[in-house]
């Protein structure tokens, strides 16, 4: 099992749990009070920093009872934090209601889960073969 160290740089800082065994996210808390007004978006901070294992990721994402009941959710979901950074975890909330939420210190407000990444080696060439469904994006299934 990868080990993931939190280094709490606010006193309010609450390290991640998973709130049911076989959870694959883990809950971020906020060290921040502050209002989101309805239909815009704020950086709120968990108070953590982490060193991430090598050869892995955390996607933020959603909670997706906030999503639900508030329309509150990850405006980049998922957010991708990188193994190379070791600054302070920040979500961005994005209100999608008509009504202005408040984020309280010490509430769950989004969700970590770790992901292996596959690197590649980045190669330039003219011919990238065929498929059956070639060029064809954005509504190309039909629905």
């Amino acid at each position: 099992m990868a080990e993931l160290t939190f280094k709490k740089v606010d006193e309010n800082a609450v390290l991640p749990s998973y709130a049911h065994e076989g959870d694959s996210g883990m809950d971020l808390y906020s060290v921040e009070g502050l209002v989101i007004p309805a239909g815009e978006w704020r950086v709120v901070s968990t108070g953590l920093s982490a060193k991430i294992p090598v050869g892995h990721e955390v996607q933020v994402r959603s909670k997706s009872g906030l999503a639900a009941k508030s329309g509150i959710s990850v405006l980049n979901s998922p957010g991708t934090i990188d193994e190379s950074y070791l600054g302070t975890w920040k979500c961005i909330m994005k209100n999608s209601s008509k009504v202005d939420f408040k984020v309280k210190v010490g509430m769950k407000i989004a969700q970590a889960v770790i992901a292996r990444v596959e690197r590649v080696e980045i190669v330039e060439g003219d011919d990238l073969g065929e498929s059956s469904r070639g060029e064809n994006g954005f509504g190309s299934t039909g629905e």
